[in-house]
């Protein structure tokens, strides 16, 4: 099959990749679409050190299992669902796991990927495909809600213009939430105010200090510092970004004004498919480019450019 290969030469596209053999409890999916994200680039750059077929935000139709022949989206931790994380409702942080294109396990960036049937979610007919590849991202843009208690009237922040800061702004304003974005791109936010979400541009704001609830979604390793700058006391720092950089950050802030700082990371797929079902969401005009899959390697340098917000693979018509 055809693939898109992470190895220590950089990212190639690779015609002739062994096709994969579906073990106990797992179904093989042809994919037909799937997205490049934020986590993709990092591991491009040495995050996690992994090797293998990239891409784990996808769509694509079940070869066999209880949905055979209907369109799909999964979960990207494979876990034991034996240990006691697992037992106590934990599964996506089992030490045993593997992670779908991003820890021990091929991606979906290729003809086919075999995933855990438990871990598929099927794909209502109101969802388009390109919309469908959001819900990865998406889900766990509505993990913040699953963490944070979110009111009305409460003044969020989130940090970040590009792919999921679009996502977790969209989300917080269902809540009724007084939220702001902060991003460099003017194009970018123009994106956001026309859903009603107020931005400013990085370099024309001042912090003041006064949000309840800042969510980093830079993608840089600056942004938590920066989000420092703009939580109140007693306030909360939701950190959505990963990067293969280490952070060197003073932690007194934290104890100084009693700073909470909540790591999110996976969300619920089924408030995402949701969301999408009932047009609450809108994605389509954040997909920037679209490439076939041999031009993966071409794909990705693209959604590494600033001016870019979602790039997809079309790996076959559906």
């Amino acid at each position: 099959m055809r693939a898109i290969v992470l190895d220590s030469t950089g990212v190639a596209f690779q015609p002739d990749y062994p096709l994969p053999d579906p073990m106990h409890g797992e179904v093989l999916v042809r994919v037909v679409r799937a997205g490049v994200c934020e986590t993709d680039l990092q591991l491009v750059r040495g995050y996690m050190g992994f090797r293998g077929v990239l891409g784990h935000e996808f769509v694509g139709v079940a070869q066999d299992g209880p949905l055979e022949g209907e369109r799909v989206v999964s979960e990207i931790n494979c876990s034991c669902w034996k240990c006691e994380l697992c037992r106590s409702g934990l599964a996506n942080h089992c030490p045993n796991r593997t992670v779908l294109g991003i820890l021990n396990h091929d991606g979906a960036f290729a003809d086919y990927i075999c995933v855990p049937a438990r871990n598929l979610h099927w794909v209502p007919d109101e969802v388009s495909t390109d919309e469908a590849v959001f819900v990865e991202p998406l889900a766990a843009a509505f993990q913040i809600p699953a963490q944070v208690r979110l009111e009305s009237g409460q003044r969020v922040t989130v940090l970040g213009d590009g792919r999921l800061g679009n996502l977790c702004a969209q989300v917080i304003q269902l809540f009724g939430c007084n939220v702001t974005v902060i991003g460099k791109y003017a194009k970018k936010l123009e994106l956001l105010g026309k859903l009603g979400i107020k931005t400013c541009l990085l370099d024309n704001v001042q912090p003041q200090r006064d949000a309840d609830i800042v969510v980093d979604c830079t993608g840089s390793v600056t942004g938590l510092t920066a989000a420092v700058r703009f939580v109140r006391p007693r306030g909360t720092v939701v950190l959505k970004t990963t990067v293969v950089d280490e952070l060197t950050l003073s932690m007194a802030p934290f104890v100084i004004d009693e700073i909470q700082l909540v790591g999110s990371r996976c969300g619920p797929f089924a408030e995402a498919l949701d969301a999408l079902k009932s047009k609450r969401i809108d994605v389509t005009p954040l997909i920037s480019a679209r490439f076939p899959l041999p031009q993966g390697p071409h794909a990705i340098e693209t959604a590494s450019t600033s001016s870019v917000l979602k790039v997809l693979l079309d790996i076959e018509e559906d």
